[in-house]
Order: structure tokens, then C-alpha cells, then sequence
């Protein structure tokens, strides 16, 4: 997964304490990535005055009515570090390669889990044949105290269930209920893939220690009593310890939660940093082919390497989240 933006905005964010119980809407923005299909995708997070809940620091929902409906474009080798990557299809099929030597398709219902550390390089390809795509892209901040772990990927093909009557969730990280994931988490972290019955009235259970939000994909949800369609992200703040989800038709939906992240962070292109100064070493060392921390992919050229943007004419600084009154 890659921001794929040519003049990448930074997105600065500094920590923040726990809101207390919300309901906030935060409205998606259509993002170009290029290639030759002009493919787009909608982007939810980061949003400026909310660039994190929790540790979740990114989400692209792609396939979507009001971007493309088809995969982004085969994006070839490009570094990360910092995060943690996630893909989760509801359609469509990719090919992932990455500097460990993972070479994986991934389908629906089945969760690729990247963890960069302190770099790793991947490509991701539609697999030919394979129907119009459809699913969400997500990136997880790695505490500082990981920043420099070794890289690994995992893929999760029998996430647990969570079933209530009129809800059946897949937990894709961390826990929901009495089901837990085995994914690989760094943080106290949730997400939930939700899918609703017609008439359904339920009662979720959350951690009131974390903040969360709600994305609906297909369908309408009420929750926390707000009437919620697809498109924008709903914050639902924190200290709850449950969520009412109803829904007159089915519909389908992922909450995505986490004890609220804790440390300045700074995001450029596809990097999640501290500092101007690591962003910086991190972008020189992908430019200079430095294969002690960005090895080639096997089955790729170095010349298929995506170069990295320039940088803005300015030193990148953290800013704290605003939200409204």
C-alpha cells in the first residue's frame, strides 16, 4: 500500500488526550493516485483536525461509488517506515512482493499485515483476471519504542467472529468482545469488519479507554444516534463502553478504535516519523539505493524503484488535533 500523491501533503500530529464520548462527522476527500486509469480513492484519514484514533493513522477506501470501482494501479517497489500497512479487500484480488521475500496473493477475506520497522519496500499488483476491486487500505503508527523493530508480514486467512444476534463482526486486530485477533499489534488497538442484518438492533461492546469511529461502506447505519451513510467517517470520541448500531436495511461497516496515540508523529509520502529528521535520512536512504535498509524486491528491476517526492521547502513539525466544540 502506498500514498502514491505527487506533492504529498505532511500531515503533523501531535498528541492528544482522550475527547470523552463524540459524535463528529468527518467528510471524505477523493484522491487522485494516477496512473495511466486515473484511478481514485476516498480518503478519511488523516483529516486535519483528526489524524489519528489511536494508532490508526490512515485510511483509504478504494473501489468506492465515489471513487474508482477498480483496484488503485499495479504500484511498483516503494519504501515505508514507521507503521504498520493493512489491506483488507471486499473484492478483487492483489499481489503483494515486499524485501522479506513475501510473494502472496490476498482475497477477500483475508487480512495482509506489514510491519516496516525501520524499513521495508514492497509492490502491489492486480492479479489479471481477478474482478473489479473493492476494499479498504490502512496505516497503523508504530510506538517509538518499536520504530526499530526488524520488518515482518504476516497474512490472517481465519480472522475470529464476533456474532450477535443481527451482527456478525470479523475482528481484523486486536480485540472486540470475546474475540481477539492474531495479527501482530503494537499498541492497544481495535478493528472490526461489521456486517448488519436488516432490522437489526445492536449493542456493540467497547473499551472506554479508547476512541473510536465508524466508517459504514454499503447501507445505513444509525449509531450513537446518528444516521450514518457511506462516505464519511464518524467519531464517536471516548469513554463508551458500548455502541447501539441500528439498521432498517442490511449494511455493512468497520470500527476502527485505539487507546488515543500518545506521541508526535510526522507523516510524509509513505513515512511515519518523529521528526523532519528522520523523514529526511529515511528519504535519502530509499534515493541513494541503500539495501541495508531497503533491500530489492525479488522479481523487480531497481529501475522500477518509485522515486520519492521532494520534500516541502520547510521543516515538518507536529500540530495538535482540533476538534470541534
Amino acid at each position: 500500500m502506498s500514498d502514491l500523491e505527487v506533492h504529498p501533503d505532511e500531515a503533523l500530529c501531535e498528541a492528544s488526550p482522550a475527547p470523552g464520548p463524540r459524535a463528529d462527522s468527518y467528510p471524505a476527500r477523493v484522491v487522485p493516485l494516477g496512473g495511466v486509469r486515473g484511478v481514485t480513492v476516498e480518503r478519511v484519514l488523516p483529516q486535519r483536525d483528526l489524524p489519528t484514533v489511536g494508532a490508526w493513522c490512515f485510511l483509504d477506501h478504494f473501489g468506492s461509488p465515489a471513487a474508482s470501482a477498480e483496484l488503485p494501479p499495479d504500484i511498483d517497489p516503494h519504501p515505508h517506515i514507521g507503521l504498520q500497512t493493512v489491506t483488507w479487500p471486499f473484492e478483487g484480488r492483489i499481489r503483494h512482493r515486499d524485501s522479506l521475500g513475501s510473494d502472496v496473493e490476498i482475497a477477500p477475506g483475508q487480512l495482509n499485515l506489514m510491519t516496516s520497522g525501520r524499513g521495508i519496500d514492497h509492490s502491489e499488483y492486480t492479479v489479471p483476471g481477478a474482478p473489479a476491486g473493492h476494499g479498504l487500505q490502512f496505516w497503523i503508527a508504530l510506538p517509538g519504542n518499536r520504530t526499530e523493530i526488524d520488518p515482518h508480514f504476516e497474512q490472517h486467512r481465519d480472522l475470529p467472529v464476533l456474532e450477535l444476534p443481527g451482527l456478525r463482526a470479523t475482528v481484523l486486530l486486536g480485540s472486540l468482545g470475546t474475540a481477539t485477533s492474531p495479527a501482530v499489534t503494537y499498541t492497544p488497538i481495535v478493528g472490526a469488519d461489521l456486517r448488519i442484518d436488516p432490522g437489526a438492533d445492536v449493542i456493540l461492546p467497547l473499551r472506554t479507554e479508547f476512541e473510536h469511529a465508524l466508517l459504514v461502506i454499503e447501507g445505513e447505519v444509525d449509531a450513537a444516534g446518528n444516521t450514518t451513510r457511506p462516505g464519511p467517517l464518524l467519531y464517536l470520541g471516548s469513554g463508551r463502553d458500548e455502541l447501539r448500531l441500528t439498521s432498517a436495511s442490511r449494511a455493512h461497516a468497520v470500527l476502527i478504535g485505539g487507546e488515543p496515540f500518545g506521541e508526535d508523529l510526522v507523516m510524509w509520502w509513505n513515512f511515519v516519523g518523529r521528526s523532519h529528521d528522520e523523514i529526511l535520512a529515511a528519504r535519502n536512504d530509499w534515493e541513494n539505493h541503500d539495501l541495508t535498509r531497503f533491500p530489492d524486491i525479488a522479481g523487480h528491476t531497481p529501475d522500477q524503484r518509485i522515486p520519492a517526492p521532494p520534500l516541502p521547502n520547510l521543516r515538518l513539525k507536529p500540530r495538535k488535533r482540533r476538534l470541534g466544540s
